[in-house]
């Protein structure tokens, strides 16, 4: 591991990324070219120390899954992400893996895509990108750890409530067909170790995931309609449609509502509010 060079490199593609490249706000107070430290780590799902420490050379040497979330947060070419990789003393990602890295066209499209929720997937289930409206209306997904912005993951394996609710018989096809998009996945990349790190985490974590494993059914993911449980908004009943990015093999989600229903007027909302909290009513009388 060269500690300098990447300190060095990782500081000069920081400074590269303009803050609306990532769809944050410039401000008027940014005294830095390009993203600052907080906004790097938030990106990756790190503490700030962490990159701190890295940019002045003294981190540890991160692992192929840090150095993943950090170069899709700084936006690095495949070159760019390769030298990161090597200079951090770890191979860069193979032919036989599942694609991490995102096209710079589909960040665009992701960053035009500002009056819809919309997601990018890795042939996995990772969540890879995610616009604003999105961490809207599921949440901050950088608050939580790169190893846990996986949808099947979080299916079978959290504590934490979902926000997406099904009926019953919803559930049961659903619940398989995550299943059987995973086994497709394996099937493409049999070599890969963290796909097969995950099925071996949710197979021992999930009986209800080993018993649907076990009956062999492939998947692709498919355009369908999702109920999100806001926390503030209530139920929201939503178009969930994918478009397909196959030289990478990821996906992209988008959510919508038909113009004029209850739906739309609460993605409108939830566009201005963003992620923050309301505040109930009686606080406001209380006051």
């Amino acid at each position: 591991m060269d500690r300098a060079e990447l300190a060095a490199v990782l500081r000069t593609a920081r400074a590269r990324v303009r803050p609306v490249d990532v769809g944050l706000p410039a401000g008027p107070r940014r005294q830095v070219p390009g993203l600052r430290r907080e906004e790097v780590a938030q990106l990756a799902g790190l503490s700030v120390d962490y990159v701190v420490r890295l940019e002045q050379g003294r981190g540890p040497r991160p692992s192929s899954q840090v150095l993943g979330a950090l170069t899709r947060a700084l936006r690095l070419s495949d070159s760019d992400r390769d030298l990161v990789f090597r200079l951090a003393g770890s191979e860069p990602p193979q032919a036989g893996r599942v694609p991490m890295l995102i096209r710079p066209s589909v960040l665009r499209l992701l960053d035009r895509m500002s009056d819809l929720p919309a997601l990018v997937l890795s042939a996995k289930s990772d969540i890879l990108a995610w616009n604003p409206l999105a961490a809207a209306l599921f949440g901050d997904f950088s608050e939580r750890l790169p190893a846990q912005r996986n949808l099947i993951r979080q299916r079978f394996l959290s504590t934490d409530p979902d926000r997406i609710t099904l009926t019953p018989e919803e559930e049961a096809a659903t619940a398989a067909h995550c299943v059987g998009c995973l086994r497709t996945a394996q099937a493409r990349y049999p070599g890969d170790p963290d796909l097969n790190r995950l099925i071996a985490d949710l197979r021992s974590g999930s009986n209800r995931f080993d018993d649907l494993w076990r009956a062999g059914r492939s998947g692709q993911l498919r355009a369908t309609t999702t109920t999100i449980q806001h926390p503030e908004l209530g139920p929201l009943i939503l178009d969930c449609d994918t478009l397909l990015v196959p030289e990478a093999d990821q996906t992209l989600i988008v959510y919508s509502a038909a113009p004029g229903t209850p739906e739309s007027s609460a993605l409108d909302l939830l566009r201005v509010t963003g992620t923050e909290r309301f505040t109930p009513l009686s606080a406001w009388q209380a006051g």
